[in-house]
């Protein structure tokens, strides 16, 4: 690096970014994705690391090498790469990225130089970071930087964490240069920056004032903003966010004309398969209501979620051709074919009442979740207070908790503490009501002598703020009146359970349900043969349905949620096939 520019082979070079996760793209689309980037004038790609996506468990390492195909799709691609591997990524991703399995026992003592904490992230990275070393652009490889935990100043002062980062990631043989990335504020910069690492900031409007704090902080070195907000994400129940192309596209060429690099962030943003999202916490400093990111990661980015351009991206490409160095921008790939769309009708039989020319799932089969629980559950453990999901070993999926209320004594309220984020109960077996605060009860009084469930959902760990890494599930206690119940049963169930397609044969389906009933539902859609697979997509609409889980041929499409904004799941072409297609739906609250 120079005083003011990158440099490459001793020439200066800027880097034109765009942000796309590998792990929000399906693999057959990769290809599409990046020649799309390059074609908005783009000559770099910035990726995150999910660690808790790559090991669910200690030790349980799922495919590491998907960040190394990628990198190897990016060079071939003709782009730079710019590696984030965290351990902490936020990116709205389920606990910003750091395990469940982690932070559970461990609490506010991640993120920190604690020992033990340190001890995980070593181990992780000596795993994980061999392969982006071996792809450097120094080696021949597509990687020109790697960046250092993630916005640490929006979250912590620990200068020894920060440090030993540095030194572990150069100790993994990482020979390009290190960065870090913060807000354009003082006391984010000053907790987040290290000496002789560079700089960057992150920011969506107001490029000069934010390249003079920065400079004010780091006097010389290139320019950089690691993350343009050229768009936002949604919660659900609330408005879809939207910023005005034009808006965005001159921010852009102000960025550009301080002579700086920059990220897009994203440049094509798309799904949280699986469940991944995450979760804020509202209010100025990140610690009210819990406020759950969509499935959709579109971001009102330049390419949206099924990959293709928008205004933004026309806009943008009109700003970005100035900086070509007298080169012509690439021509955009085929746009992806948009297939007949699936939906799951609320009136049964798959046929009736769902889009015209949609194509229904006809539902053959239906088993509720305690047969399901039977079948794809954890083993149930009994302990006197409500263990959490993180002591459960539960990421993502939910729980059920069983009380006995005791008996003789007379009707009194019954309540939780500490609830995240969900609780459907039962009382005897009869639906009672639904709680979804921190602490609430039911409106009418429970007797004693019954059973009490508890089947509470976890909606997305926080990604972001003081409340990061908080656990899941009753993390307080149930109160009769005001007094605890003891003796808890509870249960987990969790979703990458459904991933066997031969685990999910054995739950014992009855005849279809009514549609939208608790439980798993399954049926079948047919499509025509020869469906296009990799340059396809569809979009699975459920109208009427409450709040689940979406999987087609085994593959999960995400959570739906009747209170959108986002109703439809993106559904890549490469899951489909021509003929008999199996659809599994978990309906965790009833009909909308």
């Amino acid at each position: 690096m120079g005083d003011e520019d990158f440099l490459l082979d001793g020439r200066p070079v800027r880097l034109l970014s765009g942000a796309l996760h590998y792990f929000r793209v399906h693999e057959s689309q990769w290809g599409h994705r990046l020649a799309m980037l390059r074609a908005m004038g783009l000559n770099c790609v910035e990726t995150y690391v999910p660690w808790n996506l790559h090991e669910p468990r200690p030790g349980g390492y799922e495919d590491v090498g998907a960040l190394g195909r990628f990198l190897d799709a990016a060079r071939a691609a003709g782009l730079w790469a710019i590696v984030r591997p965290g351990p902490y990524i936020c990116a709205e991703w389920e606990n910003g990225g750091l395990p469940h399995w982690l932070t559970g026992p461990l609490g506010r003592r991640a993120r920190t130089c604690d020992a033990e904490y340190l001890e995980h992230v070593d181990r992780w990275f000596r795993v994980l970071l061999p392969q982006v070393a071996e792809r450097g652009i120094d080696r021949g490889g597509p990687v020109v930087m790697v960046q250092v935990e993630n916005e640490y100043g929006s979250y912590g002062t620990d200068r020894s964490y920060l440090e030993h980062l540095a030194g572990l990631v150069r100790s993994c043989g990482i020979t390009v240069p290190l960065f870090t990335s913060d807000g354009p504020e003082d006391h984010m910069l000053s907790g987040g920056s290290l000496p002789g690492v560079l700089a960057t900031a992150n920011f969506g409007s107001g490029a000069r004032e934010a390249f003079e704090v920065l400079r004010r902080h780091q006097p010389s070195g290139p320019l950089m903003c690691m993350e343009f907000w050229c768009g936002w994400f949604d919660h659900w129940g609330t408005d879809h966010v939207a910023r005005d192309a034009g808006d965005a596209a001159a921010t852009l060429e102000e960025i550009l004309a301080c002579g700086a690099s920059v990220n897009i962030y994203m440049a094509h943003g798309g799904t949280n398969f699986a469940g991944w999202s995450g979760a804020n916490r509202a209010g100025e400093l990140h610690v009210g209501a819990l406020e759950p990111t969509v499935t959709s990661y579109d971001y009102d980015a330049p390419i949206d979620e099924a990959g293709r351009p928008t205004e933004k991206f026309w806009r943008f490409r009109e700003v970005l051709a100035k900086y070509q160095e007298g080169r012509p921008l690439p021509e955009l790939p085929p746009e992806p074919v948009e297939l007949t769309g699936l939906y799951v009708a609320s009136g049964g039989g798959g046929v009736g009442d769902g889009p015209a020319g949609a194509c229904g799932v006809v539902m053959d089969g239906w088993a509720g979740l305690g047969e399901v629980l039977d079948v794809l559950g954890g083993a149930e453990r009994e302990s006197p207070m409500p263990p959490t999901f993180e002591e459960l070993d539960v990421d993502r999926g939910l729980v059920r908790y069983r009380l006995d209320v005791p008996a003789p004594r007379q009707p009194y309220p019954l309540g939780v503490l500490g609830l995240r984020d969900v609780a459907t109960v039962y009382v005897d077996g009869v639906r009672a009501g639904v709680l979804d605060t921190e602490d609430a009860a039911l409106p009418d009084p429970v007797p004693g002598g019954v059973v009490v469930e508890l089947w509470v959902e976890s909606l997305g760990r926080v990604n972001y703020g003081p409340r990061g890494g908080e656990s899941k599930g009753i993390t307080g206690g149930v109160l009769h009146e005001r007094q605890y119940l003891h003796g808890v049963r509870a249960r987990g169930l969790r979703l990458d359970a459904f991933a066997s397609p031969e685990a999910v044969g054995r739950v014992p389906f009855g005849p279809a349900g009514v549609a939208g009933a608790v439980g798993l539902h399954r049926g079948c859609v047919e499509l025509p043969a020869g469906v296009p697979g990799a340059d396809a997509y569809a979009w699975l609409q459920l109208p009427g349905w409450g709040r689940g889980f979406v999987w087609v041929n085994g593959f999960c499409l995400g959570r739906y949620w009747g209170v959108g904004p986002r109703r439809g799941l993106y559904v890549p072409g490469a899951v489909l096939r021509g003929g008999g297609n199996e659809v599994w739906v978990l309906e965790l609250t009833g009909p909308a």
